[in-house]
C-alpha cells in the first residue's frame, strides 16, 4: 500500500509543503483567498529543525496500524479508510477530549476551530493522506508541492529496496579493489626449470 515517505536528507526546510496542505485543507482552495479566510486553514504537516545546522524533517501522521488515537476516541471520531490505508477523524463526533494526542507517538494531532462548524468549536486535527485527492487517482498536496524529493508517495518496500541499491553503488564507488598480481610458487618455477632443461638436452641430442 502506498503512503507518504519522508528522506530527511532531501528536506531543505523550504515550507512548500505546509503551504500546500493548508491551502488543500482551506474552504476556497485557493492560493490567495485561502491566507484570508477565518479561521486560517491548518496545515496538517509540520517541518522542523533538525539536530545539525542545515537540517530538518516534515513530520506528519503516520497512519498507524493499529493506530494508539483510533484505539482510544471514546466517540469512535477516528476511524480507517481500508481502501487507502488512511486514518481520518470525523469533525461531527470529535469532542475535542484530547486523548488521542496524548497517546500520539509522533505528536502531530493538534486542536484548531472548525472552518465550516458552529462557531469557536475546537476539533482535532491531523493529516488525512489529502483522502479526496486519492480517491480522485491523484497524490497528496504535500508530494505534489515538494520540489527536492523529499515527499514521495510510495510503497515503503520499493523505497527500502531504492535505499539499499543507493547504499551499495556508493560502497562499490569508494571501494577500489585491484586485482592481485598472479605471483607463481617457487615449487613451479623449478618444474619450469627442469622441463626448460630438459627440453634442452633433448634438442642438442636430436643434432647429433
Amino acid at each position: 500500500m502506498k503512503t507518504v515517505v519522508v528522506d530527511p536528507e532531501r528536506c531543505i526546510g523550504c515550507f512548500q509543503c505546509e503551504f500546500a496542505c493548508a491551502v488543500e485543507h482551506s474552504t476556497t482552495h485557493d492560493v490567495l483567498l485561502a491566507l484570508v479566510e477565518q479561521p486560517p486553514p491548518r496545515r496538517r504537516v509540520h517541518v522542523e529543525a533538525g539536530p545539525r545546522a542545515g537540517t530538518s524533517f516534515p513530520n506528519k501522521c503516520r497512519h498507524c496500524d493499529p493506530a494508539p488515537c483510533q484505539l482510544v476516541c471514546p466517540t469512535g471520531a477516528i476511524h480507517r479508510d481500508r481502501d487507502h490505508d488512511a486514518v481520518l477523524i470525523d469533525l461531527s463526533r470529535c469532542i475535542a477530549c484530547a486523548m488521542c494526542a496524548m497517546v500520539c507517538p509522533f505528536d502531530v494531532i493538534g486542536y484548531h476551530a472548525m472552518g465550516d462548524g458552529p462557531a469557536g468549536r475546537t476539533v482535532a486535527i491531523k493529516c488525512d493522506a489529502c483522502i479526496d485527492r486519492l480517491r480522485a487517482g491523484q497524490v497528496p498536496a504535500c508530494v505534489e508541492a515538494c520540489k527536492t524529493g523529499a515527499l514521495t508517495f510510495a510503497d515503503p518496500n520499493d523505497v527500502a529496496v531504492a535505499g539499499r541499491r543507493r547504499v551499495t553503488a556508493a560502497v562499490l564507488a569508494a571501494t577500489t579493489i585491484e586485482p592481485p598480481t598472479p605471483v607463481a610458487p617457487e615449487t613451479v618455477g623449478a618444474w619450469r626449470a627442469v622441463g626448460e632443461a630438459t627440453g634442452a638436452a633433448g634438442l642438442s641430442g636430436g643434432a647429433r
